[in-house]
């Protein structure tokens, strides 16, 4: 367990330090709408989902029918079916924490299993893939935390902290491309992302480029592994 939890630790690393952060802003923007850090830990236990919870603020602050949560929620969080179809088979072999794996599935903690993928000692460790997931959630439960604390004693100006979030995954999908040096799917995704907010506009456009990827991905696998080869 110790060996465990020490690799789990060294892997996640990165996500410790960008979730305590964006935790942080998500705490600070709760806590500025009138809820206390119980309610930050509550929805960071509950919801758990970055960009859903920034959202989740001003539908607590405002009237808005149920209808509007859900829709909004299966939105903003549907590319999470995408993610989920690649580790099918490998959240199956873990018995019943695949219930907690397909929960903790955010877009950061997706990025680090996909990223042990070809490391077998750690991809096959059914307990190392579930404390990399757990303490995942670990790092932002305790920002969110610390964020609201820190807005109930010192006043902020939150103008722009929402953008922390983006930001975060800006830098794990940098580091993703440097480590794997394989760029075609990334471009595509940029690429049919583009499109799509031109096409569909800025509230509408996610779940089309997710879509939109994954259609041109499996239409020309073939064609893009080959490249893939040519270029190493």
């Amino acid at each position: 367990m110790k060996k465990d939890l020490k690799t789990a630790l060294k892997i996640t690393i990165p996500i410790l330090f960008g979730y305590i952060f964006v935790g942080i802003a998500f705490g600070l923007l709760l806590c500025q709408a009138g809820y206390n850090f119980l309610w930050a830990m509550l929805i960071s236990c509950v919801v758990y989902s970055g960009s859903l919870q920034f959202i989740l603020i001003p539908f607590l602050t405002n009237p808005i029918s149920i209808l509007t949560v859900i829709v909004a929620s299966i939105a903003v969080s549907s590319r999470h079916m995408f993610y989920g179809i690649s580790f099918i088979e490998r959240f199956n072999k873990m018995g019943a924490k695949k219930w907690y794996m397909i929960f903790s599935l955010t877009d950061e903690t997706y990025s680090i299993l996909c990223s042990q993928k070809n490391k077998s000692e750690v991809y096959n460790n059914d307990r190392t893939f579930f404390l990399m997931s757990f303490l995942n959630q670990m790092y932002w439960i305790i920002g969110s935390v610390i964020g609201s604390l820190i807005g109930d004693v010192i006043p902020f100006n939150t103008k722009g902290i929402d953008f922390a979030l983006t930001a975060l995954f800006a830098v794990i999908l940098a580091e993703l491309i440097m480590a794997s040096k394989k760029i075609t799917a990334s471009a595509v995704g940029i690429a049919c992302s583009i499109i799509c907010l031109y096409l569909f506009g800025a509230d509408n456009f996610l779940l089309p480029s997710f879509i939109s990827s994954a259609a041109v991905l499996i239409i020309f696998k073939n064609y893009i592994a080959q490249g893939e080869e040519r270029k190493a």
